[in-house]
């Protein structure tokens, strides 16, 4: 399990994280959803940690951090947690398989090669994994973005907004793959403010605005909300999407 308690995280004395804690269970998908400067990224981070945050705890299963205290340590729980920016971050000059094995090139090659293979068969990637970045779609580049991360054999998986600029086919596969990564006992983070995609792919939802969680639960969270301002949200995305 990996769990927050009561974490708070301040950048040039301005609050980005307030008192936060939930939890995440091996094999379960959460989407965090709220506006844009919510804190959601910021919490990823400090859950990933990536950053640190101010004060609290984070449980990494059998470990527990706790800040101010353990700011000093160099606390480095990859791969065990591993997370996908909306940014991607793919190296230009490499095709999209060389980007995929950069981060275990200094790993076993048959162990490796046998990874990889299964990936690019689960994420149906071989007609373009040989293809550069920019000679692929955005779709293309984020299920690269994905499998580089699983290559790494991680327990948990955050992922920042990567089914932004997707079309409806596109978000359908990611979703049955999300499911398949569930299947294989993998806990998943997934910031996004697509509500269909949330309702459809999660297991828990919470909603952050101003660095708060304000509601949190199943998908009664965007179906049934109950603040006035997870409503006003729910209904000023309904009025775009």
């Amino acid at each position: 399990m990996l769990a927050c308690k009561s974490i708070n995280k301040q950048y040039d004395g301005r609050s980005t994280l307030k008192d936060v804690s939930l939890t995440l269970e091996r094999g379960e998908i959460l989407a965090l959803i709220g506006p844009s400067g919510a804190g959601k990224t910021t919490l990823i981070k400090n859950l990933s940690l990536l950053e640190y945050p101010d004060s609290g705890e984070i449980t990494i299963d059998a470990d527990t951090y706790s800040f101010p205290g353990d700011l000093e340590k160099k606390i480095t729980p990859w791969p065990k947690i591993s997370v996908v920016f909306q940014q991607l971050f793919l190296w230009p000059h490499l095709t999209l398989k060389d980007n995929i094995l950069l981060p275990v090139r200094l790993k076993n090659k048959k162990d490796i090669n046998k990874r990889f293979e299964e990936l690019i068969s689960l994420f149906d990637m071989g007609d373009f994994v040989n293809r550069y970045p920019n000679q692929a779609s955005l779709g293309q580049r984020q299920r690269a973005a994905i499998v580089r991360a699983l290559m790494l054999e991680p327990e948990y998986l955050f992922l920042d907004e990567i089914t932004s600029s997707l079309d409806v086919e596109q978000i359908n596969i990611i979703i049955s793959h999300l499911q398949k990564l569930k299947q294989n006992n993998i806990g998943i983070i997934m910031i996004t403010h697509l509500l269909g995609f949330a309702r459809k792919s999660a297991d828990k939802v919470v909603f952050i605005n101003n660095g708060q969680i304000i509601e949190s639960g199943g998908a009664e969270v965007i179906n049934k909300p109950k603040s006035d301002r997870v409503k006003k949200f729910i209904s000023d995305i309904n009025n775009i999407y």
